[in-house]
């Protein structure tokens, strides 16, 4: 079923997840420029054995040796965007891959969530109280899926674990013979930061038992796993994939249709996950300070977890804020997982500036894809997004916390269609150069191909 509220004028927007798996949304009257439209995909039923929750194959292996990755969610993410295109490139490469998803209840999501945000900040006097509490669930969760993967696969297969929700199955997957790498693509490197270190100390047991901790910057990795088993592996895109595929300008506006973009109003855009460091409220403070005829677009896959959820709420309090006009120059869009990659595809292509205000980044997978399609970006300059732009060159670099910066960059990019032009085929140089799918296979192969074990891999 699809829903659109095509710029409504609404005071509040609230929303919740009935039985069929809808998203449902209750508006009362009142003033605020607002889209939100998706079709919402039901969470794929969840195997189990008995009681006991098992991982489910998005792509089942072939013969051994093979090379299996695990994520928590196959849909939705730059993890599970990156591993739609990096399996289907291993498996062309003649790799036997395979792609498990894991599952948990919501206690166990909530701490891994948790721990995501230790690794992008700060701990607290509550931090160890809560992690001595949560461990236990969490390891035992984990154990039984480590259980029934490891009863899939033969000694001397290789399993890549992606992020924390997964690292707690090193153990028993390490005991069963199995050589296991950890890719963690979430990060900050703020010198202040003091998750991280209560991070790495929490999970030294599982940390121990991983044979290549994989990052995207150097200072994303634990210090504690030796030097000789680190790797440094920039994000990578398919050009050719749903997300990044050129697109006739009919097509996009197609695509783009419902949100009520005027014809001919500057766009700027920036793909969201709805969580705390995409600093969505300090996106929506940044709209006075545009031209009166710009329209942002704020466009995220519908939030599955009270977290987002939250996060969604307080960025429709946030945009409940801004005087009427600007309010209606404002567009929420969610995103449905049926053509969701090709609605940030058109986005993208449709906007005059990406802008990507995120307050920490590990992994910045929605930039490289705006920057491989030629988009003008202005992005914070922080973690991998910090890697992927040289300022003036192939786009523009901004302090996120100041809004008087950014402003500025956006508005320096609207006023000199010449400049924008120069930074986006700069930008697709860039990217074909380091940043698609086929170097990241090739790096791969350094640590997790039994033909070439042993070697290390440059920083990027």
């Amino acid at each position: 079923m699809i829903q659109f509220w095509r710029r409504c004028r609404v005071r509040k927007v609230g929303y919740v997840v009935s039985a069929a798996s809808r998203l449902e949304w209750s508006l009362t009257a009142g003033s605020a420029g607002l889209l939100c439209c998706g079709v919402v995909r039901a969470r794929r039923g969840r195997e189990r054995r008995g009681d006991m929750v098992v991982p489910t194959w998005e792509v089942r292996p072939g013969d051994a040796p093979r090379l299996v990755h695990v994520s928590a969610a196959a849909r939705g993410g730059g993890v599970a965007a990156l591993l739609d295109d990096l399996v289907a490139a291993q498996d062309a490469d003649g790799t036997s891959v395979g792609w498990a998803v894991i599952g948990g209840d919501e206690t166990f999501f909530d701490f891994t969530r948790y721990v995501h945000h230790l690794l992008h900040g700060g701990a607290d006097t509550r931090t160890a109280g809560r992690i001595a509490g949560a461990m236990p669930h969490y390891r035992a969760s984990l154990a039984a899926q480590a259980d029934w993967l490891a009863a899939q696969l033969e000694p001397g297969d290789i399993v890549v674990l992606h992020d924390p929700q997964t690292l707690g199955m090193a153990p028993v997957l390490a005991g069963a013979g199995l050589k296991v790498v950890w890719h963690c693509h979430v990060g900050t490197t703020a010198d202040d930061a003091s998750g991280p270190s209560v991070v790495w100390d929490t999970f030294s047991a599982e940390l121990s038992c991983v044979d290549t901790v994989v990052t995207t910057l150097p200072e994303l990795a634990p210090q504690v796993v030796p030097a000789a088993r680190r790797y440094v592996v920039a994000a990578a895109v398919d050009p050719h994939s749903a997300r990044n595929r050129p697109l006739a300008k009919d097509h996009v506006a197609e695509l783009l249709a419902e949100v009520g973009l005027p014809a001919d109003a500057p766009v700027v855009a920036q793909v969201v996950r709805w969580e705390p460091l995409d600093d969505i409220p300090g996106v929506l403070r940044c709209v006075p300070g545009f031209p009166e005829d710009v329209h942002l677009v704020l466009a995220g896959y519908e939030p599955r977890d009270p977290g987002g959820r939250a996060v969604f709420e307080e960025a429709i309090e946030h945009l409940g804020r801004l005087a009427e006009p600007e309010r209606a120059r404002v567009h929420v869009v969610t995103l449905t997982e049926e053509r969701g990659a090709l609605t940030v595809n058109a986005l993208q292509r449709r906007a005059e500036v990406v802008l990507q205000k995120n307050l920490a980044e590990g992994l910045g997978l929605t930039l490289t894809d705006a920057m491989v399609k030629g988009c003008a970006v202005v992005a914070a300059d922080v973690g991998a997004l910090r890697q992927q732009v040289s300022p003036g060159h192939n786009g523009l670099l901004v302090n996120p916390r100041d809004t008087e910066s950014v402003v500025d960059a956006v508005r320096t990019l609207l006023d000199d269609p010449l400049l924008r032009r120069r930074l986006g085929k700069r930008a697709v140089e860039s990217m074909n150069r380091r940043y698609l799918m086929a170097r990241l296979v090739a790096d791969y192969r350094l640590f997790a191909a039994p033909e070439r074990r042993g070697h290390a891999l440059d920083a990027a």
